[in-house]
């Protein structure tokens, strides 16, 4: 099979970096196949992806050594836009990219630039939304809709062109698991029946390497690469979704990839597990004091309702994960008790006061609120300026929140530019500025996007240890692991309405589209993590 995208000796240093982003990448990958790329958050993925349609370096400045072709076309040799018709490319920020107002002129930008002929792009548009189930909001202005709706518009939008290759970076981060299974769905249809080359970079492995062909794992640090079939490659790669884990913990040959492959092996364990159910310890119903709450709440944009009468509490030491389709109102809901918005009817109060009327200082020691674009928090040219500026701000000793970043995520080169981080290093650094200031309410909305396996952890371990300080944590999200692993209690919206609100572990496994991995591999028992199996398997070993 004749290979679509071909790397050869590909290396990319960026100025004033210590070292090289890639080092010596000979890759091939054939026509017609779904190739995931995984590694560490700041590893180098979205750079590799980039050079498949010219932005690095055209765009992004630096050093790239080697040829990146395309069908036989190299990229250096020619702009951006004129690869348009060939590679199809959606960042992590979808919204970044638009240029239009509405959906469909969304849709039909990239056509009318190629010079597609009327009826020709009239039929692209009806299959796009046909394939990622955009009816609904095709005259909707962009703005009005929820960063899930948004990446899948963005997606559409290259898919019009119809490219023979796409690469598309985090492409479910925002989307809930049904939308998400959806278009990956439609990606693959697209690979199987007409060819097209998919070239993707997701942290959420549990949702995608079930599609993939193969992977490519970017270690970080220029370090080589290493790409393989997906059971091959996770056997010992760094980063693996749940039943991944699973499989190594208990050395199932073939490793599996999907929960059908895991629960067709996991008879066995299901039984040795029967009788420890009984060691799950519930959560402990301790008297906590109410910090926010919102009664009776009505909110929406325009004419267009968003939530209808909701009724909600959230306590000091919880974490309570805010679960729901795209647009069910869950960033809304965070918008309002972060001040940001006005009730059209009800209240809102956080600590007894109405957050819509504090000021900014005395919003920021009681609200910590981190958006889905992590940008809008960040103001100065370096990370260093960010924290030196955040420490300043809330008044704390210099290096406070440079400590909370490197917790988060590591190290990070505090010359960077904020903008020339890794999607899950600039969140991390949104997260340690607002965390800094020691709100007692902190919202987080889609927190874990752009983030790893080990940068998730770390993530769970401050909620975790914000929780035990008394404080309110409410974060907003699809990602079901994470909830699975960090949440007190978990909240359903629909409709504008509670649908479940209790928790997480009740909420999560009796719902087949919020379940996690693991919960779908071992139920009906009530397991949530591999974490939570290991410790229970250990237990037994050395119990007499």
């Amino acid at each position: 099979m004749s290979a679509m995208i071909r790397f050869d000796r590909v290396g990319v240093t960026f100025h004033e970096a210590s070292s090289a982003v890639l080092t010596d990448v000979n890759l091939e990958i054939p026509e017609g196949e779904l190739c995931l790329v995984i590694g560490p958050s700041g590893s180098g993925k979205s750079t590799l992806l980039r050079t498949v349609n010219g932005l690095v370096p055209r765009f992004s400045g630096g050093r790239m050594d080697g040829v990146v072709s395309v069908a036989g076309r190299r990229t250096v040799d020619e702009p951006s836009r004129q690869l348009a018709d060939l590679v199809g490319y959606v960042g992590q920020d979808p919204a970044a990219g638009f240029v239009t107002d509405t959906v469909e002129d969304e849709l039909a930008y990239v056509m009318e630039n190629l010079g597609v002929a009327p009826q020709v792009m009239r039929r692209r548009v009806e299959d796009v939304l046909d394939l990622l189930s955009l009816h609904e909001v095709r005259r909707r202005s962009l703005s009005t809709l929820s960063g899930g709706q948004q990446q899948r518009v963005a997606i559409g939008a290259v898919l019009t062109a119809s490219p023979r290759v796409l690469v598309l970076d985090e492409p479910t981060s925002a989307l809930d698991p049904a939308a998400a299974e959806d278009v990956l769905s439609a990606l693959a249809r697209l690979v199987h029946d007409i060819g097209v080359t998919v070239l993707m970079a997701e942290h959420r492995l549990e949702r995608v390497v079930q599609f993939a062909d193969s992977v490519v794992v970017v270690p970080g640090g220029g370090a080589p690469i290493r790409s393989g079939r997906p059971s091959d490659v996770l056997r010992d790669a760094p980063v693996a979704p749940p039943v991944v884990e699973l499989g190594r913990l208990e050395g199932w040959d073939p490793l599996p990839l999907s929960v059908r492959e895991a629960r067709r092996a996991a008879g066995p364990l299901r039984e040795r597990l029967a009788p420890l159910v009984s060691g799950i310890e519930p959560s402990p119903v301790l008297e906590r004091v109410e910090v926010a709450a919102v009664r009776h709440l009505v909110a929406g944009y325009g004419s267009h309702a968003v939530l209808d009468g909701v009724d909600l509490a959230f306590r000091g030491g919880e974490v309570v994960a805010v679960m729901g389709r795209n647009g069910a109102g869950k960033s809304t809901l965070l918008n309002h008790l972060a001040g940001l918005r006005p009730p059209l009817r009800g209240s809102v109060t956080v600590q007894g006061e109405d957050p819509h009327r504090l000021s900014p200082p005395e919003a920021r020691c009681r609200v910590g609120f981190v958006p889905q674009d992590p940008s809008l928090l960040l103001y100065h040219s370096s990370v260093a300026d960010e924290c030196a500026a955040a420490d300043a701000e809330a008044v704390r000793e210099p290096g406070t929140t440079e400590r909370l970043l490197v917790r988060l995520v590591g190290g990070v080169d505090p010359a960077l530019h904020p903008r020339d981080l890794s999607e899950g290093q600039r969140l991390a650094l949104a997260l340690a500025v607002v965390l800094v200031a020691e709100p007692g309410l902190v919202l987080l909305d889609e927190p874990t996007r752009g983030l790893d396996y080990g940068a998730k952890e770390a993530l769970g371990g401050v909620l975790g240890h914000l929780a035990a300080e008394g404080r309110a944590v409410v974060l907003a999200t699809h990602d079901v692991e994470v909830v699975a692993a960090v949440a007190d209690r978990a909240v359903v919206l629909a409709d504008g309405e509670v649908v479940a609100d209790g928790p997480a572990r009740d909420v999560v496994t009796h719902s087949p589209v919020f379940a996690p991995q693991v919960a779908k591999v071992l139920a009906p028992q009530p397991w949530l993590t591999v974490d939570e199996v290991t410790a229970a398997l250990l237990a037994e070993e050395v119990t007499p």
